[in-house]
């Protein structure tokens, strides 16, 4: 898989997200934040080196129910998965290293990592 560089046409539901099976991130943001236009090549570098997660853009906004869902407050908010559940969270990254890191717990085994 690959980083995605559209946002998603149809924001999924919470249960279709608690429901992936495969190492995904989650990118809440929009298309007009700096934030999100600046993080963008921190996270293609981080795609580089971990093309096997899935990547979701999710544009979020007032009254987006998955964004509010995962306690999103600032953009680009990272939301790591494995199994559906939440092993990292990155926000507002302006490192490669941290979201690089972030994306290596997806890899480790359920029994080494830690809360």
């Amino acid at each position: 898989m690959t980083m995605n560089r559209d946002y998603a046409e149809r924001e999924p539901t919470r249960a279709e997200i608690d429901g992936l099976q495969e190492p995904t991130m989650i990118e809440f943001g929009a298309p007009w934040c700096g934030h999100c236009g600046r993080a963008q090549p921190l996270i293609a570098l981080a795609f580089d080196r971990h093309p096997e997660v899935r990547h979701i853009k999710i544009e979020d906004g007032s009254g987006r129910r998955l964004g509010r869902s995962f306690g999103v407050k600032l953009w680009p908010t990272l939301v790591f998965l494995r199994d559906g559940h939440e092993v990292a969270r990155v926000v507002r990254p302006t490192d490669a290293n941290v979201i690089q890191r972030a994306m290596a717990l997806l890899e480790e085994p359920a029994s080494t990592r830690t809360a």
